[in-house]
């Protein structure tokens, strides 16, 4: 199998559950193609929680939806996404017809969105949007009942009052609680989450983290977080990828990131990413601009920001270096960043004990 030059390799059979190849979405516009996902390879490893994480507009999003195929018009979505069940042979994500990929978006991998009350129809009870989304997949409705109420209370929430209820009804927490438990009816093996706390207050965000570990030992998901928000998800995620420019630029273990960074790129969001134990004046905002997915810059798309960049930047577009146990980042001068980049939070973000 070929593997492109952004991939690295870390695959079994066993192992695997989402395998993202090439993947590239693009927009034509007026100006010229916008290249918003730029190329990726990643695999997702079975039972994982990885976090994706990169500043607004990286395109975090736009892999999340890719995962799904599920990129609106008129984007253009090319490469290959092949889910592996844990029982039967590969499936091609990007050639299934509509009706098996409205059973694979809920049955196989389902989503969780930023926002709760956008994806909720206000007019109906959370009973209902059960009840529809069973009946919607041919699933046994008191089965899958019982099984909504089950997820409900796994989520600290009452069955008996969130059923019978509106969406307005419940606050910001129980809506966005009782949507996890609805991607989760009927039993998916991945979910995917695209900024699902960032409504939320940050105590709210911290239970809900609480929850999700809780909820994914006990079904067995796998988990892909995905935020801008770094120290939220280095609570949560067994492994990191960061994103920058439409493409993943650093890959590894969460706590190898946080401790032993080797893009600039990462560095320098850690230094910027705000904390209590890190005095403001040490705190460095990145300086520059996230590049225009029509003019994405040649060569290394972070280099006009980055302090080490040298021609072979701006010319060549780095390959992913190994720099430790499946840990990989690309970038030439990873060994400078790491001698060169002091890391102003390097004690202060830390996961917590599990």
């Amino acid at each position: 199998m070929t593997v492109s030059e952004h991939a690295y390799d870390m695959r079994t059979t066993e192992e695997t559950v989402l395998e993202v190849e090439n993947a590239s979405v693009t927009f034509d516009m007026d100006r010229g193609e916008s290249r918003v996902l730029d190329d990726v390879s990643l695999d997702i490893q079975r039972g994982e929680i990885l976090g994706i994480v990169g500043e607004s507009g990286s395109g975090k999003s736009m892999f999340a939806s890719s995962l799904l195929d599920a990129v609106v018009d008129p984007g253009v979505l090319t490469g290959d996404i092949t889910y592996h069940p844990p029982d039967g042979e590969p499936i091609d994500v990007l050639d299934l017809n509509k009706r098996e990929l409205r059973q694979l978006r809920w049955e196989e991998i389902s989503m969780v969105f930023q926002g709760a009350m956008s994806s909720f129809n206000p007019t109906t009870t959370i009973r209902t949007h059960f009840e529809e989304t069973l009946q919607a997949h041919d699933a046994d409705v008191k089965e899958g009942m019982e099984r909504a109420r089950e997820i409900l209370t796994d989520l600290y929430l009452d069955p008996n009052r969130v059923l019978d209820v509106h969406p307005h009804e419940l606050s910001g927490g129980m809506q966005q609680r009782a949507l996890i438990a609805l991607s989760l009816v009927l039993e998916p093996e991945v979910l995917v989450m695209d900024e699902p706390t960032a409504a939320l207050d940050l105590l709210m965000q911290r239970s809900i983290l609480k929850m999700l570990r809780e909820v994914q030992e006990k079904y067995d998901l796998t988990l892909v977080f995905i935020t801008h928000d770094l120290p939220l998800v280095a609570e949560l995620a067994d492994r990191l990828a960061v994103m920058y420019a439409f493409e993943f630029v650093e890959v590894g273990a969460c706590q190898d990131i946080l401790e032993d960074a080797t893009h600039p790129y990462t560095r320098a969001l850690l230094n910027a990413t705000p904390n209590l134990s890190t005095d403001v004046e040490e705190m460095k905002p990145i300086e520059g601009s996230s590049p225009d997915p029509v003019n994405v810059p040649q060569g290394c798309s972070y280099h006009p920001r980055c302090p080490l960049a040298t021609d072979e930047c701006t010319r060549d577009d780095p390959d992913y270096y190994d720099v430790g146990d499946g840990h990989r980042a690309a970038c030439h001068h990873w060994e400078r960043a790491r001698r060169e980049l002091p890391l102003s939070t390097r004690e202060s973000v830390e996961t917590e004990e599990r």
